[in-house]
């Protein structure tokens, strides 16, 4: 466990440069007296530790000083390769920076790791896109993946989706790319506030000389968890109540999609039939997914639902009359 945690602390400084006591605390989740502890023993096996006093001072490696990676287990070196997305990076246009900086990993590791590396790269292959998706047209991305490396604002013109509909301009400050399901979305600072923007809908980027701060503290991972519980909020306001067979409430979570099914998770049938409150896109999406219950859904309300698959059942009942 120590062994593992002096590594760490040497990678860190080797990496990342000067860091205090209280950094390199935070980020081995340790504390500083553990932290003066590991210095002195890195020092006392021959690792160049210095300590830099004063305000701005910390622990730092002799300049030049760099190690192998020797110390990488196996599953470690498995992990690097598996990490590597070549689709997204190539799409980012970095596929030959990812490739050459695999080249150097592999250059480094010692033999036995290297061979094992290579397994992992033949047997496994990670492909983030979506089933039956064409890949999107994304002739910008490259483009915003520069502004978001070099912090600087663009100037987009975008196609917005939905009601709202049309074209708009923007001025935006890039603070991130985020990859879902193979569509990639940047998230950006427009006139004080945080949005999101689908890079396929971008249909022209100017880069502007106006430099761009990204905010104090802004965590890209954390913003992206609450900005998408609260889109799958918005997409689906309403709410049905709707009477399912045990069979009905066990085909639900597959037929009705991700947010309908994960109000169904856990409920357990009551009887011939269980009464279950589910989200909602609106009257017309919910009508067609319902209907691929058949017998086993019957909906309580809203009224309008209700009628709505009531007239269809009935005009489908007329054609196999």
């Amino acid at each position: 466990m120590r062994a593992r945690r002096l590594l760490s602390l040497l990678l860190l400084l080797q990496s990342r440069g000067r860091l205090t006591a209280q950094e390199l605390a935070d980020e081995l989740e340790v504390s500083v007296r553990t932290v003066y502890r590991d210095v002195e023993a890195l020092g006392s096996a021959g690792v160049p530790v210095y300590a830099d006093r004063g305000p701005t001072g910390g622990y730092r490696l002799l300049d030049g000083y760099r190690t192998r990676l020797t110390g990488l287990t196996g599953e470690e070196a498995d992990s690097l390769f598996l990490a590597g997305l070549p689709g997204p990076a190539a799409e980012l246009g970095l596929g030959a920076v990812v490739a050459a900086a695999q080249l150097k990993i592999l250059a480094a590791l010692p033999p036995e790791l290297r061979s094992r590396a290579g397994r992992v790269r033949e047997r496994f292959h990670l492909d983030t896109s979506g089933w039956f998706r064409h890949a999107e047209d994304m002739p910008f991305l490259a483009e915003v993946a520069d502004a978001v490396w070099n912090p600087r604002r663009v100037r987009v013109r975008y196609r917005r989706w939905g009601s709202a509909g049309g074209e708009v301009e923007r001025v935006v400050g890039p603070l991130g790319l985020v990859l879902k399901a193979g569509v990639w979305y940047l998230v950006a600072e427009a006139s004080g506030d945080l949005r999101t923007y689908r890079v396929a809908r971008v249909l022209e980027l100017t880069a502007t000389d106006e430099p761009f701060e990204r905010p104090a503290g802004f965590d890209l991972a954390e913003f992206w968890a609450g900005w998408s519980a609260r889109f799958e909020e918005r997409m689906f306001p309403l709410e049905a109540t709707v009477r399912l067979t045990e069979a009905g409430l066990r085909r639900a979570p597959y037929l009705l999609g991700l947010v309908p099914g994960r109000a169904l998770a856990g409920v357990e049938p009551r009887g011939e039939w269980t009464t279950v409150r589910v989200p909602i896109e609106s009257v017309e999406h919910a009508a067609a997914d319902l209907l691929r219950l058949g017998a086993d859904a019957e909906v309580v309300e809203p009224v309008e639902l209700r009628e709505r698959i009531k007239g269809a059942v009935t005009t489908m009942a007329t054609f196999y009359a």
